[in-house]
């Protein structure tokens, strides 16, 4: 199904470090990029290194005085509140612009790679820091890797882009970046802000010309319900829209055992909505699929495996839910974390839904979210938003 993948991997990309009690913690990727090796997963696709962004790429979506704010907390280590560096979410250390610019620098890889058509699917699992604002740090994110790709993209010529952001948090600074830009769609399935951080991603957002796209789900939804939600916003859209390019956030937080949020996906839930980007990207991009990170804040059970099973998707070589862990990542994450870690690339569950298009029940609270969603921006796309 694939031809030429690629994912972008510098050892350097886990000094992307707010601290040791910091929930973004670097081990994270680390453990994703073993367990993807030790499975041999990344014997299949082309490994890449990356160069940090510049200067005027990442002024493709921050200000200018942001990025030299973030320079001179980089040079210092001491906060900068007005730009947002020395919260408890973003604490400020010495090195952070240039551990921000590479990542920023590993997802214009990706994206040079696709669009240049060096490569059909580029992967950076790093990247997915959506968050970010053109002049604030947000939510764990400095520089927006995402939003920067997809600047550029529109910078060497790219008419229609889409984003679809499966992280349990709204994809808040990448819709803000391109709220007005009818050249961009963007798809955020999250859960409710009414409940969770950043506390925008409702449905009335609905940018240019509907081009804002906002599934806000019920704290409590889990595989059956969320793919449901999914099969029933994403793919008439994508399909409508006609995108160039696919760009996708991955952040894993959606899952059950996640501390930080109130989803109750599986990882098998997860990996099959990375079959079905996948697949759409294939059916309404020509193949061109740039996939990142995100969130993810169970470091050992949750983050390493989504992450893996997205890396083989993008493959074209699906790993085995039932494959066992290899005892050589088991011992590495005792090492590096004392935890004990997971023996099988599944959660158990076989995930399955009941399409939308079998009927709407107005006493669901998923099937009210997914209504409330289609009523807002289907009509602006010629869809009639009625199951």
């Amino acid at each position: 199904m694939s031809q030429a993948v690629r994912v972008v991997w510098d050892d350097e990309l886990i000094s992307y470090d707010f601290g040791p009690e910091h929930p973004l913690a670097p081990v994270r990727v680390e453990l994703t990029m073993a367990l993807a090796r030790d499975l041999r997963v990344l014997d299949g696709v082309e490994m890449t290194g990356c160069a940090a962004a510049t200067d005027d790429e990442l002024a493709l979506v921050h200000k200018r005085d942001y990025i030299d704010g973030v320079k001179e907390v980089s040079r210092t280590g001491r906060p900068d509140l007005s730009r947002g560096l020395g919260t408890p979410d973003n604490p400020a250390f010495a090195g952070v612009h240039e551990a921000s610019a590479l990542i920023a620098g590993a997802t214009l890889e990706a994206a040079k790679a696709v669009w240049n058509g060096e490569a059909e699917h580029a992967v950076n699992v790093a990247g997915g820091l959506h968050h970010a604002m053109p002049s604030v740090a947000s939510g764990f994110c400095v520089y927006n890797d995402p939003a920067i790709a997809i600047a550029w993209l529109l910078s060497q010529g790219a008419s229609r882009v889409a984003y679809v952001d499966v992280d349990v948090h709204h994809g808040d600074g990448v819709q803000a970046v391109f709220y007005d830009d009818p050249r961009v769609l963007t798809i955020s399935l999250h859960e409710s802000p009414r409940t969770l951080f950043p506390g925008t991603g409702f449905p009335q957002e609905t940018g240019a010309d509907g081009t804002s796209v906002n599934v806000a789900l019920p704290a409590g939804c889990g595989d059956s319900g969320w793919l449901r939600a999914f099969h029933a916003v994403v793919p008439p859209l994508l399909r409508e829209f006609a995108p160039e390019i696919l760009v996708t956030q991955h952040g894993c937080d959606s899952h059950a055992l996640d501390p930080l949020a109130h989803l109750m996906l599986s990882v098998d839930g997860q990996r099959t909505a990375y079959a079905e980007l996948h697949r759409l990207a294939h059916e309404t991009a020509g193949g061109r699929w740039i996939a990142t990170g995100g969130g993810g804040y169970e470091l050992v059970q949750v983050v390493p495996r989504a992450w893996t099973h997205l890396i083989a998707e993008a493959a074209g070589a699906p790993v085995d839910p039932e494959t066992q862990t290899p005892e050589s990542w088991r011992t590495l994450v005792r090492e590096r974390t004392g935890e004990t870690p997971p023996l099988t690339m599944t959660d158990g569950r076989h995930p399955d839904y009941r399409d939308f298009s079998e009927g709407y029940d107005p006493a669901d609270d998923i099937d009210r979210a997914i209504m409330a969603s289609r009523n807002a921006v289907f009509p602006l796309h010629g869809l009639d938003p009625m199951p």
